[in-house]
């Protein structure tokens, strides 16, 4: 038997059973939790003065407005020229989750549209848009023409649970206007995407890829096979495994946030050094800048940092009966194949704080055929168009109380967890058909202790 060490009171005590595993915790639902849950530092970090500074300015830089090159502070200038949102926080509220539009009354705030046509690049990633590049801009800095305006639809089906529950289940679809540099085109290939969570990352970058491939390797019932994304690493110049992600599409924390920067701010760093302006867009291309990149290596390092050693939320409630139900409900749903409850970090030269300790994720961070319903058509890397990385369900059921608007899934449109639950199909179908057909009681467990996490 094994226990899971890290922080007492945040709950990362696991024992391994022989049927499913129990979570013991020091600390539960006595602990106050706010709204800033998620935006609390790992214990080690008070340990050194130089740690919380790099913290702080890490989060600072992450909650920044980001203002239009030329300015008086050039620390916080380079939006743009076009962009989706002037801060990080904007689409990972609180440093948790976004959310999808209501209805096509409502503009897009934490979501954003990727784009890109048939074939791949010599990395192996996906095309740009001729005209639009890899995401479509829908705000611009003064004269320049934004690139477009999206709009989320929604068509409406009703499953109905043992018991006779009835759940309403939306479809987002995609309508675009005001395209200022002609049509899409009937083979672009969009994909709507949503904030995800940025705290624990730093435990899922320091898990060993050793580990992602002998996950990958398990042979499981029900048809669950998880695969690794192989994906280029821009600072390496080749290609590795991808973590992160809704994907896995990229490899590392620090790339996903220079990638972010670049795709959703317009801000440049020396990981990726060009704004992205295609030829077509000559205002685009003609904006104004220093020849510099927007944001500094150290700025770079100071997020890094911030979201590297950015904790996980304590569990909650671990001794309520409906909690200890519900965990095993899960287990015998087939729900921890994907979401794997415990793993165990490596050799982490970053932060040895960090290196060769238990962990519970509940994930694999593998890639998964996700069935038709959930499939956006795009591929990534070695991700098809219905595959998604295994999302992280740790601090899962503080989502609402961090953002009251919180959604669910790569697109948002899931409203709570029932409703994700009941879009799984592909490897999870199985999964999905043995929760729409437990009894209401037993349904209301499952969810129970997944708002425990």
């Amino acid at each position: 038997m094994r226990r899971l060490i890290g922080r007492m009171h945040s709950g990362w005590v696991v024992a391994a059973g022989s049927m499913a595993w129990t979570l013991a915790v020091a600390q539960t639902a006595s602990v106050p939790v706010t709204r800033e849950a998620f935006g609390q530092p790992m214990p080690f970090v008070h340990d050194d003065a130089r740690s919380v500074e790099a913290f702080s300015e890490g989060r600072s830089l992450f909650r920044q407005s980001w203002v239009v090159y030329p300015s008086a502070d050039r620390r916080i200038a380079g939006l743009g020229p076009v962009y989706n949102q002037i801060s990080c926080i904007a689409c990972h509220v609180k440093f948790g989750r976004g959310n999808a539009p209501a209805g096509p009354d409502e503009a897009p705030r934490g979501l954003l549209v990727r784009l890109s046509v048939p074939g791949k690049t010599a990395t192996g990633a996906p095309r740009d848009h001729p005209n639009y590049g890899d995401q479509l801009g829908d705000k611009a800095i003064p004269g320049v023409p934004a690139e477009g305006q999206v709009r989320i639809h929604y068509t409406m089906h009703t499953e109905t649970l043992a018991g006779g529950e009835t759940v309403t289940l939306r479809k987002p679809q995609l309508r675009f206007s005001d395209l200022a540099f002609g049509p899409l085109g009937h083979a672009t290939m969009t994909s709507a995407r949503a904030g995800s969570p940025v705290y624990g990352l730093g435990w899922l970058e320091a898990v060993d890829e050793k580990t992602l491939h002998a996950l990958a390797e398990r042979r499981l019932p029900d048809g669950v096979r998880g695969r690794v994304n192989r994906v280029w690493d821009a600072r390496q110049q080749r290609q590795v495994t991808g973590r992160f992600g809704w994907k896995a599409n990229q490899p590392s924390i620090r790339q996903q946030i220079a990638s972010a920067f670049v795709g959703d701010l317009g801000i440049t760093s020396s990981l990726f050094p060009r704004k992205s302006c295609p030829a077509v867009q000559t205002a685009c291309r003609e904006a104004p800048t220093d020849g510099f990149p927007d944001l500094t290596d150290a700025q770079l390092d100071a997020i890094e940092y911030f979201q590297r050693t950015l904790d996980v939320p304590a569990r909650r409630d671990t001794e309520d009966p409906q909690v200890q139900r519900g965990e095993l409900r899960f287990t015998q749903a087939g729900c921890a194949a994907c979401h794997v409850p415990t793993l165990r970090t490596g050799a982490f030269p970053p932060l040895s704080a960090m290196a060769n300790r238990d962990i519970a994720p509940f994930t694999d961070m593998l890639l998964h055929d996700m069935g038709p319903g959930l499939a956006d058509g795009r591929p990534d890397f070695l991700a098809g168009p219905r595959d998604w990385r295994t999302p992280p369900l740790w601090g899962l059921g503080l989502s609402v109380r961090v953002n009251p608007d919180a959604t669910y899934l790569h697109d948002g449109r899931a409203r709570d967890l029932q409703e994700a639950i009941l879009w799984h199909g592909g490897e999870a179908q199985v999964s999905r058909e043995r929760f729409r057909s437990m009894a209401p009681d037993a349904r209301a467990d499952l969810l129970r202790f997944l708002m425990s996490l």
